[in-house]
């Protein structure tokens, strides 16, 4: 199954905790993970979160502002985000495809504003705000059904066939097959549902799979594969390891 790595946090970072959770089995089909990002203390510099895209659709709850909160994602390249020396995020990352809010709400780049959508993200970030992680996570879980039952989050058929058979797709071909569709078809899904042609939602599930195989079972050769890791990433496979937990 897709398991995307997370950001970038520089191995000399101190006092920044990032924890994650698998969600109950009844939203396994729409989410990837619950998670938490925070400072223990009080950073000397400001941190620097080195994110990757992956094609998934983050809910974003600003736990020292409540009023912020926001709809995040990524598209086929990295982007560095300046979250100061003291924060506390909490969030809900969703599988690929399942994401059917509105689109423009969706933004690439820091979230450092009040909310001004319509879904009950302000009222959810203030029940989450005192709360440990551990009971976060029914509060969000309760976000997600309730999204659900709004029809904002659904889960895709396309899509969650091309994610169960990644390590048998090496070309648009391949995708098209195993969601069992046409190239044309999977064109018009894939750009309604995820906003990404076909040959880009391709590029963003290699690089991730990269992390976890042997780069030859996504690439054609090495010369290809760094520089694809590169063009993503910004750096070369071997620097972004060195720099990076991954």
């Amino acid at each position: 199954m897709y398991n995307p790595v997370q950001d970038g946090i520089e191995k000399v970072v101190q006092s920044v905790q990032y924890v994650e959770v698998k969600p109950p089995n009844d939203l396994a089909n729409v989410v990837h993970r619950f998670w938490e990002l925070k400072t223990d203390a009080e950073l000397a510099e400001d941190f620097h979160l080195h994110a990757l895209p992956d094609a998934c659709v983050n809910i974003l709850l600003n736990q020292l502002d409540t009023r912020i909160a926001g709809i995040t994602a990524l598209r086929t390249t990295y982007t560095v985000l300046n979250l100061g020396k003291t924060f506390h995020y909490a969030g809900i990352q969703l599988l690929p495809g399942v994401w059917q809010g509105n689109k423009d709400e969706i933004a690439d780049n820091f979230v450092g504003t009040a909310y001004q959508g319509d879904l009950p993200l302000i009222d959810t970030n203030q029940k989450l705000a005192n709360l440990k992680f551990s009971a976060k996570q029914p509060v969000m879980a309760a976000l997600v059904r309730q999204l659900a039952d709004d029809k904002v989050i659904v889960p895709n058929a396309v899509t969650a066939s091309i994610l169960a058979h990644l390590d048998d797709i090496h070309s648009v071909a391949d995708m098209a097959k195993v969601a069992g569709v046409s190239t044309r078809q999977l064109q018009r899904t894939l750009k309604r549902v995820t906003g990404f042609s076909p040959h880009d939602l391709l590029k963003v599930l290699r690089l991730q799979q990269s992390f976890k195989k042997h780069y030859l079972m996504s690439y054609a050769d090495q010369a290809h594969y760094i520089r694809s890791f590169r063009n993503i990433t910004g750096y070369t496979p071997a620097k972004y390891a060195k720099k990076f937990d991954v």
